[in-house]
């Protein structure tokens, strides 16, 4: 390899951080060409993850440092949300049994590598796409193991929880989340629940929320707030709660 080779990978090197990925077509874009990438995987200082996806040979690649390269280079709006995002932010305190599981959201105008889901980061990842927003309202940036990575704030990363009811998540589990959720935002919540797609979602919150007796759930403007008719069964064989038209488990209906 020549000086201005060895020049250039150098250069590449400095730019982002160790763990970083590199993609083939931000590196040509940066004035690498595909003929120089493959001399810098032949030479191992890249070694190929994917087709069109490397690492610094020798760094250990994670799933944050994917997102946040994939949303850097690529510009891919990918974003961790639900339960995980609650997380990583310390808002939730619930142990999951085995192998973590990270819930990573995709807009359905996105493409989710294949390669993302296949690689083994030392999690489990749930790709998921949105259903109950169509904007990017509520998303954030939080440093995680040194990278800048796209995850939903706390209002809307329950709201994205509820909407997993009960397939992977369990009602009271949630709850005892949303009793610490003392210093939620009403101007973000409200904007949120006015565009939230999902009735049951609308409901169960705006229940939840009640029954906690937050100080900012006095502050919602629940005139705006969609929450359609008729009844909607949160789970088989449990208690309907009037008001919101629900039916939740018996534990949580008798919960104090």
């Amino acid at each position: 390899m020549n000086t201005e080779g060895l020049t250039k990978i150098n250069q590449l090197l400095q730019k982002l951080p160790s763990g970083s990925l590199f993609f083939s077509t931000w590196m040509k874009e940066n004035g690498i060409s595909y003929e120089l990438q493959r001399h810098y995987r032949k030479s191992r200082w890249l070694t190929s993850l994917a087709t069109g996806v490397m690492i610094r040979t020798g760094d250990k690649a994670t799933l944050f440092s994917a997102l946040s390269c994939l949303y850097g280079q690529a510009g891919k709006c990918l974003h961790i949300g639900a339960l995980s995002a609650l997380e990583l932010l310390g808002y939730s305190h619930f142990v999951p049994m085995g192998r973590q599981r990270i819930v990573v959201y995709c807009p359905r105008e996105e493409w989710f590598p294949e390669w993302l889901q296949k690689y083994d980061w030392g999690v489990d990842v749930l790709k998921t796409t949105s259903e109950i927003f169509d904007s990017q309202t509520g998303i954030t940036t939080s440093p995680q193991s040194g990278f800048e990575v796209r995850l939903s704030s706390p209002e809307r990363a329950f709201l994205e929880s509820l909407s997993m009811i009960p397939k992977y998540y369990n009602p009271m589990d949630l709850y005892y989340v949303m009793e610490h959720l003392t210093s939620l935002r009403p101007d973000l919540l409200q904007s949120l629940l006015e565009q939230s797609n999902s009735l049951k979602v609308n409901r169960l919150f705006l229940y939840m929320a009640e029954k906690a007796n937050h100080a900012w759930f006095e502050m919602l403007d629940l005139s705006k707030i969609s929450l359609g008719s008729g009844k909607r069964a949160i789970i088989k064989n449990g208690v309907y709660n009037a008001k919101y038209q629900i039916v939740i488990p018996e534990e949580l209906n008798n919960y104090e």
